[in-house]
């Protein structure tokens, strides 16, 4: 008895569909999403309504009746609202401007915090590091976070791992 009633619902679902589709204009199924509201907001997604379609017909028969076919004039629903692109960054990470970062990394070799100056000083190539060891030796200033990130830098060059890695070891 209930193939039956099933049967009777997806036919009574194809018609009531086909009349839709000739009040809205449309060509296909997928035309019809525009005109029913979806749970929180907006038009359904067409996977909804094939969902809808197969597992709760007369669900779906009775929002295709109230919107389209007994409505005057069915009227097109616009998109649910999304989250805007960048939302799920962190909240609570500053944006420090380059200058900010200066005054940050200067006020920190001023106080002699050489773990603040790690992490705010960017990080640079060896051959960079190189470059400026070398205009600090030829000005004959001594910069001792610089000879710390030279020889950090070394050291994971040469680490255990890296050697392991070198072709003919």
């Amino acid at each position: 008895m209930s193939d039956t009633k099933s049967l009777k619902n997806h036919v009574e679902l194809d018609d009531i569909i086909a009349k839709a589709l000739e009040k809205i204009g449309g060509e296909d199924e997928n035309d019809l999403c525009k005109f029913l509201p979806g749970n929180s907001g907006g038009y359904i997604h067409h996977f909804t309504l094939r969902k809808m379609k197969n597992n709760e017909p007369a669900a779906l028969t009775d929002m295709i009746q109230k919107y389209i076919v007994q409505n005057e004039t069915p009227g097109r629903l616009d998109p649910k609202q999304r989250a805007p692109r960048g939302s799920r960054k962190k909240k609570d990470v500053l944006s420090l401007s380059k200058g900010d970062v200066e005054r940050l990394v200067q006020i920190a070799r001023q106080v002699g915090d050489s773990a603040m100056l790690s992490k705010l000083s960017p990080k640079r190539s060896l051959t960079r590091l190189k470059k400026e060891l070398i205009k600090s030796i030829k000005s004959g200033v001594v910069e001792e976070d610089l000879w710390k990130a030279y020889t950090d830098s070394i050291y994971n060059y040469h680490s255990p791992f890296a050697i392991a890695n070198i072709p003919g070891n």
